[in-house]
């Protein structure tokens, strides 16, 4: 059985494979997949994930990827590492406790 996802997903591509106006025949020539693996990828069922990414290309919906991730502005996950390991190695300064004045 479809997860709910898999027919979310597969709704997409239908929707947007009839808004370029192409049958299920030419976007799979297109994409280079059989009809029934584009069959499968819209209804949900038992596609892969080689067929969606030969079909979004051809969708013009490569940008769907994108959303999967964060952006990588700036980001590096080992500088994260090092900051952290950096801490770890470094000795602890002495704390200094001040008298108070009576």
């Amino acid at each position: 059985m479809a997860s709910d996802l898999e027919v979310t997903l597969g709704r997409n591509v239908r929707a947007r494979r009839i808004a370029a106006g192409l049958s299920q025949a030419e976007l799979a020539e297109r994409a280079n997949v059989s009809i029934g693996a584009l069959k499968h990828l819209e209804q949900g069922t038992g596609s892969t994930t080689r067929t969606l990414t030969r079909v979004l290309p051809v969708l013009g919906a490569e940008g769907w990827l994108d959303q999967l991730a964060p952006p990588a502005a700036g980001f590096n996950p080992l500088d994260l590492l090092e900051a952290r390991v950096g801490k770890a190695d470094r000795p602890a300064r002495p704390r200094v406790r001040r008298r108070s004045r009576s």
